[in-house]
């Protein structure tokens, strides 16, 4: 039977007394990052609790012939075989937990992180760290991840950054007001870890 959900961050299944102390739930998610990035697929597939899981990833064969292989001293032309830039990204959530997970995902994944949980901390320190990317979230204890956003818009530091709203709300009118307020994406929770990375290298 497969597992559709096995792969989503921050899933976990039901803990029983000897796993009280499980993980946060992001390892199986950066594994599906990790394959997509090599355009591979993983699956996972059980038939039931107790008899055991079935993992299988796929990758695509990479087939060069030896007239093809570039010279040691060659460059590869623009944009082919070059990896994703690493970016700057300051990640604002008030669940601390979701907030740290996330952050690290990205850092795995290459990219320098900064983590911040109220809008006032992020305003104080986001000028100084310069973020390429600000991922906010909506529902902030001391302002909106709304107010946030324009604020942030308002300094040289982050004017020209990329923001994406991570909030648990996807209706049309949460999107037209995420939009108002400046921002570029928008993500409900939990995000797709893959969907946000093809976001970050879409944006150089």
């Amino acid at each position: 039977m497969p597992l559709p959900y096995v792969f989503d961050i921050f899933t976990q299944g039901v803990r029983t007394p000897d796993r009280s102390q499980g993980g946060l739930g992001i390892g199986l998610a950066l594994v599906k990052s990790l394959v997509a990035l090599h355009e591979g697929q993983v699956r996972a597939q059980s038939a039931g609790p107790g008899k055991g899981s079935v993992f299988e990833v796929e990758l695509p064969l990479l087939v060069q012939s030896k007239a093809a292989e570039p010279d040691a001293g060659s460059q590869p032309a623009s944009g082919a075989g070059k990896a994703a830039r690493t970016k700057r990204i300051l990640v604002v959530d008030d669940n601390v937990d979701a907030a740290n997970s996330l952050g690290e995902l990205l850092a795995l994944l290459g990219h320098e992180v900064v983590v911040r949980f109220d809008g006032k901390s992020a305003l104080r320190d986001a000028a100084a760290f310069a973020p390429d990317v600000l991922v906010l979230d909506i529902g902030l204890p001391d302002m909106d991840g709304y107010e946030l956003a324009r604020r942030l818009r308002s300094v040289a530091a982050t004017a020209q950054a990329r923001y994406l709203a991570l909030t648990g709300y996807g209706q049309a009118h949460d999107r037209t007001l995420a939009h108002a307020a400046g921002f570029d994406h928008h993500f409900v929770k939990p995000v797709d870890i893959v969907t946000l990375q093809a976001v970050l290298d879409a944006d150089g």
